[in-house]
């Protein structure tokens, strides 16, 4: 049984390492992204994930592509995505895409759900900003019904009417991917999740913890009115940012051009700031243990966990040299950890049925 999940995700964001000079391709970025993967799995991690772009500074723009490459140069980890556009993708055509995906993995793949925070990206797509949150409850809820029924017949405001349609393939065995909803400040979005008795993920950086107890809370509260179970039972991700060295003090010093270069963080708030406001850790191997066993504590049991690990220009081999050690030191510890403070009747981690483990 597979009680809780850690993984990787990454957002495919080029940038130019601070410390050497060095400006990766697109290429090297790219095939950067399958080498993370890869190495998830080798030091015994059980998710990678992609986000999905459709402008610079960001390359993983077709994430299905991307997955299936890693699929084929793996065995064991869940292919995820960390934000399948929901709203400016067409849903007839994300449910061919991950049923595909979901064939060629053998049940490997779970979607993240979500609307991006990238303005511009909808009028590409021929869609409206201000349709943000009708998109993604339309689109979701055909989605839903393409792979749940045989043959549909939809009338929407944002698509095309369907009649009789059949997305093909059909989800492995008759079981779509499972679905999580990822939200980094919208409310509504909780509330979807619950009420289709899906995941919700919490992106959890940038951002401080009592942010994220709000969205977590209504979720749960809601997952229970809605009939799916206790509150403790909803199904529950987190993100978090991570950089470790086995000395502290290294971690802080090598970490520090990065966050003070960073899109994100930069120019703003000190680093020392920004790890006590929010749950980015810099640290030795038990200091992300301790700071991420506290995640428990403030959103309850929880199913997955993913770590930020690959931003803001850190060189390949850096970011491999850091999943060694987490793998090593740090995972083993919070699996044992959390495996040991769950209590009964908290759902397991969801994965299909063709892996042969019954989730949550």
């Amino acid at each position: 049984m597979t009680t809780m999940q850690f993984g990787v995700f990454s957002v495919g964001d080029v940038a130019t390492d601070p410390v050497t000079g060095h400006a990766p391709t697109e290429y090297e970025r790219i095939k950067a992204m399958t080498a993370i993967a890869v190495k998830a799995e080798e030091v015994g991690m059980d998710v990678f994930a992609t986000g999905e772009h459709h402008n610079p500074p960001f390359v993983p723009s077709s994430p299905t592509t991307l997955l299936g490459y890693i699929a084929a140069r793996t065995e064991r980890l869940i292919l995820s995505t960390s934000t399948t556009l929901i709203t400016t993708n067409d849903p007839v055509k994300i449910a061919e895409d991950y049923a595909m995906l979901q064939h060629l993995a053998d049940g490997r793949v779970d979607l993240m759900m979500g609307r991006g925070n990238t303005g511009p990206v909808y009028p590409w797509f021929g869609k409206d900003i201000r349709d943000g949150i009708p998109l993604a409850i339309e689109n979701y809820a055909l989605l839903r019904r393409l792979w749940r029924e045989e043959a549909v017949d939809w009338t929407g405001r944002f698509r095309t009417p369907l009649q009789g349609f059949t997305s093909t393939p059909r989800p492995l065995d008759g079981v779509p991917p499972f679905v999580w909803h990822g939200s980094i400040r919208s409310p509504e979005i909780a509330e979807q999740a619950a009420y289709y008795g899906d995941g919700f993920f919490a992106n959890h950086i940038y951002w401080p913890t009592n942010h994220f107890q709000r969205l977590i809370g209504i979720y749960r509260e809601r997952y229970a009115h809605y009939g799916h179970g206790a509150p403790e039972q909803a199904i529950v991700g987190l993100g978090g940012q991570v950089y470790l060295h086995r000395n502290s003090q290294e971690a802080v010093r090598e970490f520090r051009p990065y966050f003070d270069n960073s899109s994100v963080y930069g120019h703003g708030p000190s680093l020392e700031e920004m790890t006590e406001q929010t749950p980015l850790t810099v640290g030795s191997p038990q200091e992300i243990i301790d700071r991420t066993l506290t995640f428990r504590e403030h959103f309850g049991d929880y199913q997955r966990q993913l770590f930020f690990m690959d931003g803001a220009g850190l060189s390949l081999k850096t970011v491999l040299h850091q999943l060694d050690i987490l793998g090593e030191e740090v995972i083993p510890v919070l699996r044992k950890e959390f495996a040991a403070r769950r209590p009964a009747g908290v759902p397991d981690a969801p994965v299909h049925p063709a892996l042969g483990v019954t989730g949550g």
